[in-house]
């Protein structure tokens, strides 16, 4: 089989880093990403021969396009790179909102649109957009996660038809018990989220890593938003 190569947006930290991990563990290239070219550089040479590093930042949509432009043939996009961001109406941050917004919104899309003429343009070619289920289940301060989790879904939407063949679909996260923002956490806050899990578990990053192949590698799905969470809410 040719080996392929996806890039991976956030790929230096958490979720992202065990993407990349899995990319090149199943013989594939990885580009990863961050801001700072030296820590996408180093964190490559961790994972191994098959990885490349280099720096973009989405939230300065104006320069993605040259960060970008080291980059080769591309067979999958994994847009992965998120911020947290406690806001809320009351008290509302603009600097902090507009911020995030551009992130995700904004720069998510010029990431598609900057690499759109070495994407190969065929059914085998998948776009992964990280959400997360504060579209649909928002908590207090989620003013801003949630409104722009529900436009990646947007989002989704329009590129799954603007973009076919490609395919693109989303990635909408629950809590990931594991994963380096929850991880330490007090137990107390991790067991009353488990108890609205039916089977009594958070997800693992290793479940988001799994779905992400999926919609990577999946030909029949596009425009999807899927939701990894196991069946959190439910109960």
């Amino acid at each position: 089989m040719t080996q392929r190569t996806v890039v991976v947006v956030g790929g230096t930290s958490g979720i992202g880093l065990e993407i990349a991990k899995e990319v090149v563990g199943r013989g594939d290239r990885v580009i990863l990403t961050g801001r700072e070219q030296s820590r996408a550089e180093e964190i490559a040479r961790s994972i191994g021969d098959g990885a490349t590093g280099i720096a973009v930042d989405i939230s300065e949509p104006e320069t993605i396009a040259s960060s970008l432009a080291v980059v080769g043939e591309v067979h999958g996009l994994v847009l992965a790179a998120i911020e947290r961001d406690a806001n809320t109406v009351r008290e509302y941050d603009v600097a902090r909102a507009r911020r995030l917004v551009t992130l995700k919104l904004v720069g998510y899309t010029e990431t598609v649109h900057a690499l759109l003429d070495r994407l190969e343009p065929s059914v085998a070619t998948g776009v992964v957009l990280f959400g997360g289920r504060a579209k649909d289940a928002p908590y207090p301060g989620s003013t801003t996660v949630a409104t722009i989790n529900g436009g990646v879904e947007g989002l989704v939407h329009s590129m799954a038809l603007e973009l076919a063949p490609m395919r693109v679909n989303g990635l909408h996260p629950g809590i990931i018990g594991d994963s380096p923002f929850w991880a330490d956490k007090p137990a107390a806050v991790l067991e009353g989220y488990e108890s609205r899990t039916p089977g009594g578990q958070l997800a693992t990053m290793a479940d988001i890593v799994g779905a992400t192949m999926f919609l990577l590698d999946n030909h029949g799905v596009s425009g999807t938003s899927l939701n990894v969470d196991r069946g959190w809410r439910l109960t």
